[in-house]
């Protein structure tokens, strides 16, 4: 890869978070230009080639996504409200391109937000059980016996963290090469010890974006911030509250963590907010005698 090249995946990943920590505010092409010191004309060009999406396009479906997260969250705002705090100029243009997305209007993606609307629709009778309730049931009640087998559960106030990172769009099980650029630029600089920990940032949510679409972030928490170059990336996560759950599992258990993390932090009273989850490697599964990751799960609270 040409210093061009890694020059301009630097700039626009730069832009790509810009924009997602400012969805509500005014991201008109000239800004975000400026904000990767191009002009708009080369910014657009440069922009699409590497995103894959126009600035415009890469822009409403982040708000869309945003959108229907808080949906999935918050069923008693008003839609009108939600619309306008994520810059959108009008409810009806809102509801066009979320109708476009997602194939339904936002309200009636809100009332599929009730946890048995998930699982499927069923005609109740009197007398008659629901099939897909009674397995909902179950499958809470086996992942809470593996919860309380394999998961350790607190709160806690997470400190700043500032990372370099290499970012990665796509299957989760696919990000292994940004760990291999990340180490292969860290090592060199003696940024790798036997205390070094290692984060995924999760930037988008499966359940509302496409798995194609989903960012992560591939991380390495530093002492300080240092310069970084090409594909390598610096960021600093603010302090935060998180409900965090300590796992040793295999690869094949990360989905069952995850959940788990949710029930806990509902069942206790949390709100998830807005920030981005991460996971915390403790280990070198290649060490460990089962090949089992020692992982951290934080989902930042309200």
């Amino acid at each position: 890869m040409s210093i061009t090249q890694k020059e301009y995946i630097l700039r626009i990943t730069e832009v790509v978070q810009y924009i997602e920590e400012h969805l509500e505010a005014d991201l008109s092409l000239n800004i975000l230009a400026e904000q990767a010191h191009y002009s708009p004309f080369h910014f657009h060009r440069i922009f699409s080639a590497i995103v894959g999406e126009t600035p415009n396009e890469y822009i409403i479906r982040k708000r869309i996504e945003k959108s229907a997260s808080i949906f999935l969250k918050d069923k008693e705002s008003p839609i009108a409200d939600i619309v306008f705090d994520l810059g959108f100029s009008s409810n009806s243009a809102f509801t066009k391109s979320f109708k476009k997305f997602y194939g339904m209007s936002p309200t009636a993606f809100r009332k599929m937000t009730d946890p048995f609307s998930k699982i499927g629709k069923t005609e109740r009778k009197i007398g008659q059980k629901s099939l897909e309730i009674d397995n909902y049931i179950c499958n809470i009640n086996q992942l809470k016996k593996w919860m309380i087998m394999n998961a350790k559960f607190e709160v806690k106030e997470i400190p700043q963290m500032p990372l370099a990172y290499v970012s990665h769009v796509g299957n989760y099980e696919e990000i292994e090469g940004a760990y291999g650029q990340l180490m292969a630029w860290a090592g060199p600089k003696g940024l790798l010890n036997e205390n070094s920990k290692m984060l995924t940032v999760y930037h988008d949510d499966p359940n509302v974006t496409a798995l194609s679409k989903v960012r992560q972030s591939a991380s390495l928490l530093l002492e300080n911030e240092v310069d970084t170059q090409g594909t390598i990336n610096f960021m600093t996560l603010d302090p935060k509250k998180c409900v965090c759950g300590m796992f040793e599992i295999n690869f094949s258990e990360f989905e069952d963590a995850w959940k788990s993390v949710f029930v806990w932090m509902h069942e206790n009273g949390f709100d998830e907010n807005d920030k981005a989850p991460f996971e915390i490697y403790h280990n070198d599964f290649n060490t460990h005698p089962e090949k089992k990751c020692i992982v951290e799960i934080c989902v930042p609270v309200e």
